[in-house]
């Protein structure tokens, strides 16, 4: 729990609440007492010549308990809120506490936890009342101005036409069937389906055998939910709070970044020291805490460092392959001088793993910036949970962030820190191992995407280019360009195979993680993409095989005739060559497919590997001939036509555990496939069932391909 009476004050912010600083305390302090004590009676009866007629008796007497009390009492509260006398007798005895003090705060917590879930579905219901009437005076309204379609004058009920009466019938049955599965799952949950607005169904699970028969599915698989979008800015009211958490959460993330032993052993959190030093009170329930640290000196100034964590539009693109979307809510401050010293901004934002089977953490948070009096630099986040609409909260940011410090060569020093509370229950069992390391969304994963993407832009920017190798683009301009097509290109792929809440994936079969899952959607005016309606395929699986051995195989162009299909077999020849950093798989190239198609004769393909020690990266991308030739002139890539496809290769685990790879979790790879095809130039078209069928065929026989190749060159290299 932050202490607002330590936070200090900052030039950027005129805190004019210092009159009424000793009555906020004490109304403070009176609050946590009323929450964190318990009242004892002292029953002082004295015989008739002790006692005082002119005296009152004390009544009571106030026991406040101590934090460890707290924090105890707590803990068995999530166990069992109702004890019996022999537990209440043994935890009175291990606290120091008298039973009937036990009794009466768990008596005390109980009737709070009664009144806040009552609270809340008083306003539940108040929502819902106040939707049907709105609904029913729509109703009466449209009821009252309709008109006869054959005479033109007032019709009455029984006039209506046949389409509106069945779809009349249909709109309550289908109310009275969501209202019956909310019954059923309140009996599970203890809360109505309808404060879940996050559970939603935003897609249809279908299989082959009855996609024919539903003639709409199309339209319900274009786009979803759009929870990060619907979230408004904070009130007036509520923005002196998120200054004095900001200030709080800058305190607790330096002491994180720069603390030693005890409070970090390996770069593993110890949970206990963090409790005794960051007292944090009551905190969300059923959540699992997840704390990383990492460092690592990168090829950038502290300057353009600072620009990408608070540019939300440049920290979305470096870290595509972490955050799925992001957006700033409002500016609370732009800082002053001219940098960003003292910004402050709320921001929303969802990390992904680049798999569907992961479902992604969405955050509501304030971003702090500030430089200190040694010259380093701080950007830290930290949750807005009070101030989020949403009545449940899958993932919480605690101070996490990033501290910067300048060296004399030009690059940076940083300290990445990431921790949250987190629900991750209804991860894929293939991903669990991965994401309980910390590797999935730790800062070891963000700092080693930092440190590539740096190497990138350094790449980007150079110009002694050896002209040795015909295969390497040495005009700058053209390097330029060829360079950002491909970074559109890895976002753009990045933004479509997570399991991000904007997408609306359908599930084409039943059997298990190979599942393959295929998603919608039109394209019109985006000079980006070709018109139409493209199909989006994705399906990932586990493989005993090192990640690094299959990150090779399939950026290899002379293994792709292996496991490319649309390439008929034909010969693949490296045609451009741009490195991307110190290790050879970090390029992008362009490759000339040579088939035996007449109609596929001289295709081009961009492609761009990336890899670091967290994951990798194939993405590649079928380009026009006319249009790559414009490119590599130094022309505007943002007009040439993408539909990217690819693979993301991630360790299934932290690790080898040199017993050989028989299981997830003991050095394999989870190997996600997924495709973007054009299954129709006209977007008012229809999605023929052939299509689907085709793309999911497709899918299917690229992974078997892939598994038989690198499963026999593994088995050779043992």
């Amino acid at each position: 729990m932050f202490q607002p009476n330590t936070f200090e004050s900052h030039h950027m912010f005129d805190m004019t609440r210092r009159s009424s600083e000793s009555d906020l305390g004490k109304l403070k302090e009176d609050d946590y007492e009323t929450k964190s004590g318990t009242e004892t009676t002292e029953m002082e009866a004295p015989s008739g010549d002790d006692q005082d007629p002119s005296q009152h008796p004390k009544r009571k007497r106030y026991h406040r308990h101590t934090q460890r009390q707290i924090q105890e009492m707590e803990a068995f509260f999530k166990e069992c809120p109702h004890p019996d006398d022999k537990q209440r007798k043994e935890l009175s005895r291990e606290l120091g506490l008298e039973p009937l003090q036990v009794k009466f705060w768990f008596q005390n917590k109980r009737t709070q936890m009664k009144a806040q879930h009552e609270r809340h579905e008083n306003q539940i219901l108040k929502a819902e009342n106040e939707k049907l009437r709105a609904e029913n005076n729509r109703y009466k309204e449209a009821l009252g101005n309709a008109t006869c379609p054959n005479c033109g004058g007032p019709a009455a009920l029984g006039e209506m036409s046949f389409d509106e009466q069945h779809l009349r019938i249909e709109n309550a049955r289908l109310r009275e069937e969501i209202d019956r599965i909310s019954g059923i799952a309140a009996k599970y949950v203890g809360k109505p389906l309808s404060s879940f607005p996050h559970l939603t169904p935003r897609s249809l699970d279908l299989g082959f055998t009855n996609l024919g028969t539903q003639s709409g599915f199309v339209g319900e698989m274009y786009g979803g939910c759009d929870l990060i979008r619907s979230i408004s800015g904070p009130s007036e009211a509520d923005k002196p709070m998120i200054v004095e958490l900001a200030v709080a959460a800058m305190e607790e993330f330096l002491r994180m970044a720069q603390a030693g032993d005890p409070l970090w052993t390996d770069q593993v959190l110890n949970e206990d020291e963090y409790l005794r030093t960051f007292p944090r009170g009551i905190g969300p329930l059923g959540l699992r805490s997840e704390a990383s640290r990492e460092s690592t000196v990168v090829i950038m100034n502290h300057v353009n460092l600072v620009e990408i964590l608070m540019d939300v539009n440049q920290w979305s693109s470096v870290f595509c392959g972490i955050v799925s979307r992001a957006m700033t809510i409002e500016v609370l401050s732009t800082g002053v001088a001219g940098n960003y010293n003292g910004a402050l901004q709320v921001m929303t934002a969802e990390f992904q793993v680049p798999s569907p089977l992961v479902p992604t953490r969405e955050n509501y948070f304030v971003r702090y910036c500030k430089q200190h009096s040694d010259g380093t630099w701080a950007v830290v986040d930290v949750s807005l949970d009070n101030l989020r609409p949403s009545p449940i909260s899958k993932c919480r940011r605690r101070p996490s962030g990033c501290l910067i410090q300048e060296l004399p060569n030009g690059y940076s020093k940083v300290i990445w820190v990431e921790h949250v509370e987190v629900d991750d229950r209804s991860v894929h069992n293939i991903y669990k191992p991965l994401v309980n390391s910390g590797l999935a969304f730790g800062a070891k994963r963000w700092v080693a995407t930092l440190d590539r993407q740096c190497e990138r832009l350094a790449s980007s920017m150079a110009n002694n280019i050896p002209a040795g190798d015909l295969c390497v683009i040495t005009s700058p301009e053209g390097r330029k360009s060829m360079l950002k097509l491909a970074e559109r290109m890895v976002t753009s792929f990045c933004a479509g195979v997570g399991a991000s809440t904007a997408h609306a994936w359908t599930t084409l079969s039943a059997t298990g993680s190979d599942d393959v899952r295929v998603m919608t959607r039109k394209s019109m005016d985006d000079p980006g993409r070709p018109p139409g309606i493209v199909l989006s395929a994705a399906t990932s699986f586990w493989i005993p095989v090192p990640p690094r051995r299959i990150f090779d195989f399939l950026r290899d162009e002379n293994s792709r005739s292996e496991w490319d299909i649309l390439s008929n077999g034909g010969l693949v020849q490296e045609m451009a060559h741009i490195a991307n950093g110190r290790d050879p798989g970090n390029c992008v190239s362009l490759l000339r497919v040579n088939s035996g198609n007449s109609s596929q004769s001289n295709m081009l393909v961009l492609q761009e590997s990336c890899t670091d020690s967290t994951g990798s990266y194939v993405i590649y991308a079928p380009v026009d001939i006319v249009a790559m030739n414009m490119v590599l002139s130094g022309g505007d890539p943002d007009y040439v036509a993408l539909l990217p496809s690819g693979f993301a290769i991630l360790p299934d685990g932290p690790g080898l555990n040199g017993g050989g790879i028989l299981e997830v979790g003991s050095g394999g790879s989870l190997l996600t496939v997924a495709f973007q095809i054009l299954v129709d130039s006209v977007p008012t078209a229809k999605l023929s069932l052939g299509s689907v069928a085709t793309v999911n065929s497709l899918i299917k026989c690229t992974v078997e391909r892939i598994k038989a190749a690198v499963m026999t060159d593994n088995a050779s290299c043992r």
